[in-house]
């Protein structure tokens, strides 16, 4: 058998590899024509692999990732301390990629709840949402009762509901009343509040506040029902009368809500959120393209993904609009990019200061590498749409959401969209949950999953590691995300993890 090579080459055309793991200087590398190592290298991280210039592009993936700073010599530790931001153009050629998808003859099934009016749900929850922050605590204080930590007898007789979770926010007041901001928010608890994975859903107000109910449903087509009931602290008589009120329309709930079963349903019901959170510089190499892999094929079933994170796919945008349907898909997720410009530009901001702390000491440099690797999440079918924050995705297939790269925001506007999965690669170790949706972890090499497997769900490091493909990784975990659609807990859900995580997008400005 071969020796697998320490380092991993991405592309014949990259002026830098990938250590698999630590390098110490004076290390021959065979793969690489005999190139050998000056300093220590991480884990994660890059190393030229030629003499490059100060003010040379620096290529992975086959793309620029930046420009030398100062001169690189053959062997050397690639990163922040000589590898630098830089702008070029990239040229936007709409749908040259694109091709006819190959969708399968008989798509693959999960164990669905089919609601009354034909939505499909992956989970089945009672959700109380507020209409400002001032209702927060009483929002708790009704989900608290049904906890079943605190009080298993209140939900034993009903095991088919998941649970009762208070999504709770710091937005609703001191905002214009026609300005962007609010209608985000509105927009935002609008699709919540018709998420097909609650069962039953309470608004509770404050009844002072700029996001008046009244208003959130009259601007969202909402309408109260035998499971939707809304009402206010100040309506009802103060904030002990709110919490009991809360309990009893919730106690009447129970029995209807609990009268569910699963059964056989198309994967075209499913609808993934992809998300990306502590990255390094295995993330583009390992479980963003397994993710990837992973993606492809549910489309070909008939499914829906959405990537998002705008800022982080700034520099990859590229790539994306080559797989754009038409021109004015293409086009909208340029508009989406030149927004983002512009809102940093005002707020005295730079791009490039999206990668954290730690995707830096995962190996991961500039915005353009993390973009690079960030993409490969949503595979290689074609872009069908592009949505902004938190509107509902109607189309089937892979899509775009404009979002922070925020993870909370990002997920949040994915689920108001209709995200009944949500998929999170990691490679420093984010822990994360996302009520009501379940939200599935790929950790991306070996040693996180062997420090943190309490937390994540797949192991993609196997990758690195050169036992698997991201082929097989995929296939493995499409599976992996028809079980958890059919109900079966994901690490962060039995951690309970999923109410803290609610936070909606805000843009604006407090008054």
């Amino acid at each position: 058998m071969k020796a697998i090579s320490p380092v991993i080459r991405l592309n014949p055309v990259d002026d830098v590899v990938i250590a698999r793991q630590q390098l110490i200087s004076g290390t021959v590398l065979q793969d690489e024509g005999g190139l050998k190592v000056q300093g220590l290298i991480p884990a994660g991280h890059k190393l030229a692999t030629r003499a490059i210039a100060a003010g040379e592009p620096v290529k992975r993936y086959g793309q620029i990732i930046g420009m030398a700073s100062q001169d690189i010599a053959p062997g050397q530790h690639v990163h922040t301390h000589n590898l630098a931001m830089a702008e070029f153009s990239r040229e936007h050629h709409f749908g040259a990629d694109v091709k006819p998808v190959d969708f399968v003859a008989e798509p693959a099934t999960f164990m669905g709840i089919v609601r009354p009016d034909g939505r499909v749900a992956t989970r089945n929850y009672i959700g109380v949402l507020t209409s400002v922050n001032c209702s927060a605590t009483a929002a708790r204080a009704i989900a608290d009762y049904f906890r079943r930590d605190i009080h298993p007898e209140v939900l034993a007789d009903y095991p088919n509901i998941d649970g009762v979770v208070a999504l709770t926010h710091g937005e609703g007041c001191a905002t214009d009343s026609q300005g962007e901001p609010l209608q985000i928010l509105r927009r935002t608890l609008a699709g919540y509040a018709t998420h097909p994975n609650f069962a039953a859903v309470l608004v509770v107000g404050l009844g002072c506040e700029t996001n008046q109910i009244s208003g959130l449903m009259e601007s969202q087509n909402l309408k109260e029902g035998e499971y939707f009931h809304t009402f206010t602290i100040q309506g009802t008589g103060g904030t002990a009368k709110t919490v009991a009120l809360g309990i009893e329309k919730i106690k009447k709930m129970l029995p209807k809500a609990n009268d569910i079963r699963r059964e056989p349903v198309s994967a075209r019901h499913l609808t993934l959120g992809l998300q990306c959170g502590g990255s390094d510089g295995y993330s583009g190499i390992t479980a963003n393209p397994a993710l990837g892999a992973a993606v492809d094929l549910l489309v070909r079933h008939g499914g829906t993904a959405i990537l998002s994170e705008t800022p982080e796919i700034y520099g990859a945008e590229h790539l994306l609009t080559r797989r754009a349907v038409s021109p004015e898909v293409g086009e909208k997720l340029l508009a989406r990019i030149a927004w983002w410009e512009e809102y940093c530009a005002k707020n005295d901001a730079e791009m490039n200061n999206n990668p954290s702390a730690g995707n830096k000491a995962g190996g991961l440099t500039t915005i353009l590498e993390k973009s690079l690797g960030a993409v490969a999440k949503g595979g290689t079918t074609n872009l069908v749409d592009v949505y902004k924050y938190a509107e509902t995705v109607t189309a089937r297939g892979f899509v775009f959401m404009d979002t922070p790269g925020y993870d909370p925001i990002s997920a949040t506007g994915q689920v108001a969209g209709g995200a009944n999965v949500i998929c999170f690669t990691t490679g420093r170790g984010s822990a994360y949950g996302c009520a009501p949706a379940p939200s599935l972890k790929l950790a991306t090499n070996t040693a996180l999953w062997q420090r943190q497997e309490e937390d994540m769900d797949i192991n993609c490091g196997e990758i690195a590691d050169g036992n698997v493909t991201p082929q097989e990784i995929g296939e493995r975990f499409f599976q992996m995300i028809l079980d958890t659609a059919s109900g079966k807990k994901t690490k962060s859900e039995l951690h309970g993890y999923g109410q803290n995580e609610f936070v909606p997008w805000h843009i604006g400005v407090y008054t």
